[in-house]
C-alpha cells in the first residue's frame, strides 16, 4: 500500500512535468511518447490546416498513379504542380525553372550560349513573340523580324506557356539547325506562315559597337545589357572622344532590355545628379537608382524602335524626362515590370517573377504604352538594315546625325 506521503510527492512530479510540457517542448515542438505523438492545439490546427489545402492535390496524383494508362511518375507530377502554381498568376514573365532553364537563364545573362541568337517573350495571344533577332547571329542572317511570331519548331507546336520548352528547343550545338514555322503580319495586314531554316552557332553576344561617322559623330550601339556591357560602352565611348568625337548617337534600336543595374551605369556617365529610375512592389517599398553629379558634356540622340526594350527604356526615359537626350525613331515596346530571379530549393531550380514597376524620373510608368521619341520617323521598308554599316539607307540615323550637326 502506497504512503500517504509517496503519493502526494508522485502526483506533485507528474503535475510539474505536465505543466513543463505544456508551458515548453509542447508549444514549439510536438512530443513523442511510446507510440503516441503530442503536439499544442496551435500546432495540430497549423498541421490540419496543410492537410486539407493540399489534400486534392495529393489525391489527384494518386488517382494518376492508379488509373493513368501511362507511367505517372511523382517526381514530374510535382515539378508540374510547381510550374503551375506560378503560371496560374497569368504573367507571362513568372516562371519555376528548372536546373536546366535556371543554368540557361545565368548563363544567357553572362553573355554567351550555343544556339540561334533571338530574344523572345509572351504576345497577348499567348503566342511566342519575337523582340528581337540579335545582331550578327544566325537568327538575324535567316532573316527573322521584331515580331515576328514562332508558331512551331520542328514541325511541333509551342505556345506561350511552353516558352522555356521552346528555349531549350532551339538551343543546341554549334553545326546543328533548327526549323521555325514563322507567323508574319506583312505591310498590307495580310499574314504569311512560313517555314524557315537557322543554323546554330556559338553566341557570344557583343553588346557594345561603336564607329566614328562624318563630321566626327561618334555612333555607339547597345545590343543588349549584360554584365559586360556597362565596361564596353565606357571603353568604346573612350576611344570615340581620343578620336576628336563631337557628338554621339546611342542607337537602343532592337534592344530588348537586360540588367538594370548596367543600363543605370551607362546612363549615369551623362545624365548629371538625379534620378535614372525607381521601382516601386506591391507592399509599396521604393528603390532609386541614381547618378552622380559627374556627366559627360555632349550633345546626344538616341534612337528607339518597337523593339527596344525594358531597360532599353529605362535609358531613353531617363535622357528624355531630363532633357538630356533627343529621341529619334519609333515608339519602344514598353516593358515596364521588373522580374527578380532566385534559387529555390536545393537542387539547383530557381524562380522568376515579377515583383516590381519601374518608373521614369517623371513618375511615368510605361508598362503596356512605350515611350514616344521626340522626333518620328520611319525607316524604310526596303532599308537593306540599320547602322552605321547601312546608313545610306537608315533615315533614322541620318536624323540623328543631322540633328546633331546643328
Amino acid at each position: 500500500m502506497v504512503s500517504k506521503r509517496k503519493y502526494i510527492l508522485t502526483v506533485v512530479v507528474v503535475a510539474f512535468v505536465a505543466v513543463f510540457l505544456t508551458l515548453t517542448l509542447g508549444n514549439v515542438f510536438l512530443v513523442e511518447i511510446g507510440q503516441k505523438v503530442f503536439l499544442s492545439k496551435d500546432e495540430y490546427l497549423q498541421m490540419r490546416e496543410m492537410y486539407e489545402k493540399y489534400a486534392k492535390q495529393e489525391k489527384v496524383m494518386q488517382i494518376a498513379q492508379r488509373d493513368f494508362l501511362y507511367e505517372a511518375d511523382e517526381e514530374m507530377m510535382l515539378k508540374g504542380a510547381l510550374q503551375g502554381t506560378l503560371k496560374a498568376l497569368g504573367d507571362p514573365y513568372t516562371q519555376f525553372m528548372t536546373k536546366e532553364e535556371f543554368d540557361a537563364l545565368m548563363q544567357d545573362t553572362e553573355g554567351s550560349y550555343e544556339g540561334i541568337g533571338v530574344y523572345i517573350t509572351a504576345s497577348d495571344d499567348n503566342k511566342i513573340i519575337i523582340v528581337s533577332p540579335i545582331e550578327d547571329t544566325p537568327a538575324e542572317k535567316a532573316g527573322l523580324k521584331t515580331g515576328d511570331k514562332i508558331i512551331r519548331i520542328n514541325g511541333i507546336e509551342y505556345t506561350a506557356d511552353q516558352i522555356n520548352a521552346a528555349v531549350n528547343v532551339m538551343k543546341g550545338a554549334p553545326g546543328t539547325s533548327v526549323t521555325l514555322t514563322i507567323q508574319r503580319v506583312l505591310p498590307d495586314g495580310s499574314q504569311n506562315v512560313s517555314d524557315v531554316v537557322v543554323n546554330r552557332e556559338k553566341i557570344r553576344i557583343n553588346t557594345v559597337k561603336s564607329s566614328i561617322l562624318a563630321d566626327d559623330i561618334g555612333y555607339i550601339r547597345i545590343t543588349t545589357f549584360d554584365m559586360q556591357t556597362a565596361s564596353d560602352f565606357k571603353a568604346a565611348y573612350k576611344t570615340l572622344k581620343n578620336k576628336g568625337m563631337k557628338g554621339l548617337v546611342i542607337d537602343l534600336r532592337f534592344n530588348p532590355g537586360g540588367m538594370i543595374n548596367s543600363t543605370v551605369e551607362i546612363t549615369d556617365v551623362f545624365m548629371g545628379e538625379g534620378i535614372v529610375t525607381y521601382t516601386k512592389t506591391k507592399s509599396g517599398e521604393i528603390e532609386y537608382f541614381k547618378s552622380d553629379a559627374k556627366s559627360e558634356d555632349i550633345p546626344i540622340v538616341i534612337l528607339i524602335n518597337e523593339g527596344s526594350a525594358s531597360a532599353s527604356e529605362i535609358m531613353a526615359g531617363a535622357m528624355k524626362d531630363t532633357k538630356r537626350a533627343v529621341l529619334v525613331g519609333n515608339k519602344t515596346f514598353g516593358k515596364g515590370i521588373v522580374q527578380k530571379v532566385q534559387r529555390f530549393g536545393n537542387e539547383g531550380e530557381g524562380i522568376k517573377m515579377t515583383v516590381s514597376e519601374y518608373f521614369t524620373p517623371a513618375g511615368i510608368n510605361i508598362h503596356g504604352v512605350g515611350i514616344e521619341p521626340d522626333i518620328e520617323i520611319q525607316l524604310p521598308e526596303d532599308a537593306e538594315g540599320y547602322g552605321y554599316e547601312f546608313y545610306e539607307t537608315d533615315t533614322q540615323l541620318q536624323k540623328a546625325v543631322e540633328i546633331l550637326r546643328k
